[in-house]
């Protein structure tokens, strides 16, 4: 599969398209299946709160893999991602309610690599906080 933009068409501090990735209850509940991951802190509210968490909270790998669909959205093939890396900074809180929580993911090429990679830094927010640190991925273009 090509990729959507090419290495020439990028230059340092191209933004790509931000996008909003919303998360409630039922979202957690389907990640864990598909993942295996059942820990309480991610369905149980009275487990998260008896352990110290504000409420239930998203797996922290449903946050980084919503992150990087924005580069892999960009660039048209996630075959073209061949490095992702987080740090975990804060926990995606996700109410019992209507709304939910919500994910906003911005990123900008932050570098041009030999190889026709480029370096993007994303920026993930959740609740005004910022979830996700040194959130980087290179991203090798047509």
């Amino acid at each position: 599969m090509a990729t959507a933009i090419g290495y020439a068409d990028v230059e340092v501090g191209t933004e790509l398209p931000a996008q909003t990735f919303p998360v409630s209850r039922a979202t957690l509940v389907r990640y864990a299946g598909a993942s295996g991951d059942f820990n309480p802190i991610h369905w149980n509210e009275k487990f998260a709160l008896e352990v110290g968490l504000p409420d239930v909270i998203a797996h922290g790998m449903f946050t980084m893999a919503s992150a990087i669909r924005v580069v892999t959205d960009w660039a048209g093939d996630p075959g073209a991602v061949v490095e992702y890396g987080v740090r975990f900074t804060k926990p995606v809180v996700v109410p019992n309610d209507d709304q939910g929580a919500v994910i906003e993911v911005t990123a900008k090429v932050a570098a041009k690599l030999d190889d026709n990679q480029v370096r993007v830094d994303l920026v993930a927010m959740s609740a005004g906080q910022k979830v996700l640190g040194m959130s980087r991925a290179v991203v090798r273009l047509g």
